[in-house]
């Protein structure tokens, strides 16, 4: 079987997988720590870079750099926090399904477009970064988005809530 295909339905498991975590999610409150923490256990991947056959040319960086920002817009518009009692949530959003199966055809696309003229390292290190930066981007605009409601929730509760008043 083509490694290439191969990778593909590895993708298309792992998409699946990313759509029952995030509709789970949704049913818990958000923390910083689940934002911050997705980024932090996938730059693990970076280490592929060590090795020459994942290595890049500046221009092919920046290419799966670009086009993982771009990628990453569509999610940060179907991310969205709300207030629910003392808790911060994300919003469930259909679109963010679709726009997640809309990405990986995009993706499988690119892929087999590519593999046609990159080697198979070189293929999965602008796929890895491709990627980090959409990840990368689209929890930097969670965080901020979360922080902001965080502050908001402070405003409103006056300059200490319970978690500030406990002693640890």
């Amino acid at each position: 079987m083509n490694i290439v295909v191969l990778s593909s339905i590895v993708a298309v498991c792992m998409a699946v997988g990313a759509m029952f975590i995030r509709l789970k999610a949704a049913k818990k409150p958000a923390t910083l720590k689940k934002i911050i923490l997705p980024p932090f256990f996938m730059s693990t991947g970076a280490l592929m870079y060590v090795f020459p056959e994942f290595r890049l040319t500046p221009a092919e960086m920046l290419e799966a750099i670009g086009v993982g920002l771009i990628f990453s817009i569509f999610l940060i518009k179907t991310s969205k926090f709300e207030i629910r009692g003392q808790e911060i949530y994300l919003k469930r959003s259909k679109a963010f399904v679709f726009i997640l199966i809309g990405l990986l055809v995009v993706r499988i696309v690119f892929k087999t477009y590519l593999s046609q003229s990159l080697d198979l390292g070189q293929l999965s290190g602008m796929f890895f970064l491709l990627a980090f930066a959409m990840i990368v981007s689209w929890r930097i605009a969670m965080y901020r988005s979360f922080t902001k409601l965080q502050k908001e929730m402070e405003k409103e509760d006056g300059f200490y809530n319970e978690k500030d008043m406990k002693l640890t």
